[in-house]
């Protein structure tokens, strides 16, 4: 499963660089490390990474500053941040620039194992989905040159390919395409990186239920944790998704916090 995935390491601290690097080479993963930001993007330019683990706190470029950067150059390459201080306003502004993730010290090495595999996953089903997508393309557009030939109006709307009933998650005004993986709430069209909009799904499928926190970082990220880095991880996307979802992301009334124990999405 880790053959061929190649991941960089930039944290100016040599200790956690090294010890990433063990952890990941011993779960099959190719490692590269860099030990300042600038050396992290003359190397991003020079190979291909399949994941990016990079610290917030740095000398010279710090993390967002990197991230800035590479998000721009590679938007589609995962990078994950880590931090000793967890800040709600860095988060905030990491998820915004295109950060899949964070994670906080001290790391345990499981954890990364854990976050690496479905961060990977994730990003081959989601390389999967496009390929489908664009083969349920071209068979449209052959259904629709062959109804064409045979004399049919040319103007009707081919044959949807597609099973749009599964393809199609609705609560209320809240609309996701599971294919395409696109929201919309009200016909407004929504925009949240890859593990917010995850997260937004799995509280989507319960809704209108409670969604624990840890239940809802299983679901939507694929590993487990405890409690207190449960409730750190889904606050921070949750607020994410308050920005774009609610009218009044302080005074939310579709994503609610029901206290010391999870959220629940209530869209009418």
């Amino acid at each position: 499963m880790n053959s061929g995935c190649h991941i960089l390491i930039i944290d100016d601290e040599a200790g956690l660089r090294q010890m990433m690097a063990r952890v990941l080479q011993r779960a099959g993963y190719e490692v590269t490390t860099a030990a300042n930001g600038k050396d992290g993007l003359a190397l991003v330019s020079e190979h291909t990474f399949d994941l990016l683990y990079l610290d917030i706190r740095m000398p010279g470029l710090n993390g967002l500053e990197v991230l800035k950067i590479i998000h721009a150059r590679f938007p589609d390459l995962p990078v994950v941040l880590f931090t000793a201080q967890p800040d709600l306003h860095s988060a905030v502004e990491a998820l915004r620039h295109g950060a899949t993730d964070y994670l906080l010290k001290p790391l345990k090495p499981q954890a990364v194992i854990d976050r690496t595999q479905a961060i990977l996953a994730n990003k081959q089903e989601e390389r999967r989905r496009r390929e489908l997508q664009r083969q349920i393309d071209a068979l449209q557009m052959e259904l629709h040159s062959i109804r064409s030939s045979n004399g049919q109006d040319a103007d009707s709307k081919p044959q949807q390919v597609s099973a749009a009933d599964d393809r199609f998650l609705k609560r209320g005004g809240l609309t996701i395409d599971l294919l395409t993986r696109r929201a919309k709430i009200n016909e407004r069209t929504i925009s949240l990186p890859t593990a917010t909009f995850d997260y937004l799904l799995v509280l989507a499928r319960h809704s209108p239920t409670v969604v624990d926190f840890q239940t809802l970082v299983v679901e939507a990220q694929g590993y487990k944790t405890d409690l207190r880095e449960a409730q750190e991880l889904s606050r921070w996307h949750v607020h994410h998704i308050r920005q774009v979802l609610e009218p009044d992301s302080r005074n939310p009334i579709f994503l609610l916090n029901v206290r010391g124990t999870g959220y629940r999405l209530v869209m009418n």
